[in-house]
């Protein structure tokens, strides 16, 4: 999975970064609007030179934010320079957040080192900003990305990793013509039990698989929020982008990430996947990843009867394995069903039956599959700094996105789809072949 690029193009692109970068930091600060590099001395002791890191610009300051920021501040390659959002409370917010945790994790009183912007595209233009981590709302993240790639830097991008069909493959396109490292955020991965769980498929400890079972939520639908007065700390026309203009609820996106929900963008198919997509892109990403399945996908979908169900969905791959959007009663989770026997695993429990299985040992010979060092955020790291694929690379995240969205297409349609991995294309299905991108919307 790891390789060096053999691209002449890139090397060169890489050189002439690495020669912008080196520029930037014999600066100690850039005019008005430029990122400032931050000296040894505000780092702390113990702590790799800024000459040293990568750093980052946030796009997206919502909730999910909190998490992945303090993630990349406990990783000493990282330094987090700025954050981007169209609420001026969040991007406050962001600021504090990050100034903070530096501080307390470097033992220092203070520290002043992060810039915000309202527009993802001016801190795109900041030179010093070497990589980004996209956090926004789905319907944003091939546009940013892609948009990151044009403009020099590598990305992490949250899952699912596009909203189309279409953005996926652009977003491979892009990440192949610039050469830039594109991580996915399906960090279950980079998860001990879940990786052992793969490895026991793999080599067939649980015999031929016949049937896996995943449950995830519902398939997304139309948005149907009342709508609600619209707050002046947030550009609305920008929050929805490319997206429809939506009447504003503060269940969809809140002003401010002190709320106990998460917002509700995710269900709404005009902006998200629903959970089928949400939590799909971590769990059926496994599947994938279990039967080697990673540069391909299902070639057949068959949606239940009733089409206003939410469960059913049968998936069915070239090989004959069948997967079943199905809630066997244990919470979001994958269930593997072998001729040797049964497998269940989820961010809780790794179990099987026979017990035996679990304990078993690989051999020599067996697969062994991508281990990370460290973790998901230092495995990204690690590769932009050998210029290698990391864990999730791009095509992985798409073809793990595409399964999520095609579900979504069938449950939609309430019609069986045959699907065509190479071509990228349903077979047969005008209607169907039209939902593998959306129309966007001139903002």
């Amino acid at each position: 999975m790891k390789g060096k690029s053999p691209n002449s193009k890139v090397e060169q692109e890489n050189k002439k970064s690495n020669l912008t970068r080196r520029k930037f930091i014999r600066n100690s600060a850039y005019t008005l609007g430029a990122i400032s590099i931050i000296p040894r001395h505000v780092l702390g002791k113990g702590f790799v030179a800024p000459s040293d890191k990568v750093n980052l610009g946030f796009i997206g300051l919502g909730k999910q934010s909190r998490g992945l920021a303090s993630r990349f501040v406990e990783n000493t390659n990282a330094q987090i320079v700025a954050g981007c959002d169209v609420w001026t409370t969040k991007n406050a917010w962001f600021k504090n957040h990050v100034e903070k945790v530096y501080a307390e994790h470097r033992n220092k009183s203070n520290y002043n080192g992060v810039r915000t912007f309202l527009e993802y595209k001016e801190l795109l233009d900041q030179d010093g900003i070497d990589a980004v981590v996209i956090v926004t709302p789905d319907h944003w993240h091939a546009r940013q990305s892609i948009d990151a790639m044009k403009a020099g830097k590598d990305v992490f991008v949250e899952k699912p990793l596009t909203h189309t069909l279409k953005e996926g493959k652009d977003m491979v396109k892009w990440a192949k013509k610039t050469g830039k490292i594109v991580q996915t955020g399906s960090m279950q991965r980079s998860w001990d039990n879940f990786r052992k769980a793969c490895e026991l498929v793999r080599n067939g400890y649980l015999g031929d698989i016949q049937k896996i079972l995943v449950n995830v939520g519902d398939p997304a639908r139309p948005y149907d929020l009342a709508a609600e007065p619209m707050p002046k700390e947030v550009n609305w026309n920008n929050w929805c982008g490319p997206a429809p203009l939506l009447a504003y609820n503060h269940r969809l996106a809140p002003s401010n990430n002190d709320v106990d929900f998460w917002p509700n963008w995710r269900y709404y198919q005009e902006v998200g996947g629903g959970i089928l997509c949400d939590w799909g892109a971590h769990m059926f990403d496994i599947v994938q990843w279990a039967l080697g399945m990673d540069r391909t996908g299902p070639v057949k979908f068959v949606p239940p009867a009733d089409k206003n169900a939410v469960r059913g969905l049968k998936m069915y791959y070239a090989n004959g394995i069948e997967v079943v959007h199905e809630d066997f009663e244990r919470g979001w989770g994958v269930r593997f069903y072998g001729t040797e026997g049964k497998m269940d695993v989820s961010r809780s429990f790794l179990e099987t039956d026979p017990e035996g299985i679990l304990n078993v040992e690989l051999k020599n010979t067996d697969t062994r599959l991508y281990k990370v060092k460290q973790d998901h955020y230092q495995d990204w790291m690690d590769a932009i700094k050998n210029r290698t694929q990391p864990i999730c690379d791009v095509e992985t995240g798409h073809r793990s996105a595409s399964v999520c969205n095609i579900a979504n297409i069938a449950y939609s349609l309430g019609e069986t789809l045959q699907w065509d991995p190479e071509k990228e294309k349903f077979s047969g299905n005008n209607a169907a072949n039209k939902m593998r991108h959306m129309k966007y919307r001139k903002f």
